[in-house]
């Protein structure tokens, strides 16, 4: 059974700089027992400032980004660099100024790629290269940390509470008619995100009050509840977002 961790810091900076620090040791982690290591990225405002304070990190410099998988757990299918796509967003923060090897990470494909604007093709073609990465017999690669971001309604990545994208069960899913704007995302699924050896659900702000309590607490059945890793789950907050934990 995944352990779960609640961490609470006192504002969203310093859980910025918690979260980077954390990710920090679990690549150098990861490469000292596999040589390489597969993290999956998340969106929005506080993956942003995560990025930005692992830059700033003198300790990331003992990693290998060279052996660095990147991807992502889901992205706004809108024209590659609009500056709404994670990926862009990401690039801006961090990627585009490390030594990382281009054919490892591993943008979602955007709505002006090799399938066009047909969603669905976009989404099978990332299952395909998620496939090509991962061991004999699996369908992904082992994803040593995968990050999500929790959203107002308790969703993560696109899947959101009472949609079809919470009962997808492929490996990627072509969400078409998202309730948050843009209408038409790529997403991973529950099962693809489950498989995750560590799963972190990052939140920050009172905004994010009422979802937290919620999922942690199981009162509600919310995507954020039900994102979990294979060996740890960590809820990672600051003090707003975790206000209705009782551990807060």
């Amino acid at each position: 059974m995944s352990e779960t961790l609640v961490v609470v810091a006192p504002d969203p900076d310093v859980l910025a700089s918690a979260v980077a620090a954390r990710l920090v040791t679990r690549i150098i982690d990861a490469q000292a027992t596999r040589r390489s290591a597969h993290v999956v990225l998340t969106g929005g405002r506080i993956a942003a400032k995560v990025l930005r304070s692992v830059a700033q990190l003198p300790a990331s410099g003992a990693i290998d980004w060279s052996r660095v998988d990147l991807w992502w757990g889901d992205e706004r299918f809108l024209p590659a660099g609009d500056p709404d796509r994670n990926e862009t967003q990401a690039r801006a923060a961090l990627l585009d100024a490390l030594p990382l090897d281009p054919a490892r990470v591993h943008a979602m494909p955007p709505s002006d790629g090799p399938d066009g604007d047909d969603a669905e093709a976009a989404a099978a073609r990332y299952a395909s290269e998620l496939a090509a990465a991962a061991g004999p017999g699996a369908q992904v690669p082992h994803f040593d940390v995968l990050m999500l971001g929790v959203g107002e309604d308790g969703h993560v990545a696109s899947i959101f509470p009472g949609h079809p994208s919470f009962d997808e069960a492929g490996v990627t899913a072509a969400v078409l008619d998202s309730p948050k704007p843009p209408p038409t995302r790529i997403t991973l699924t529950l099962p693809t995100i489950r498989t995750a050896e560590e799963v972190w659900l990052i939140a920050a702000g009172g905004d994010k009050t009422d979802s937290v309590g919620a999922a942690v607490e199981g009162t509600a059945k919310l995507p954020a509840a039900a994102a979990t890793g294979v060996a740890k789950t960590l809820w990672l907050l600051d003090r707003e977002a975790a206000a209705k934990l009782q551990t807060a």
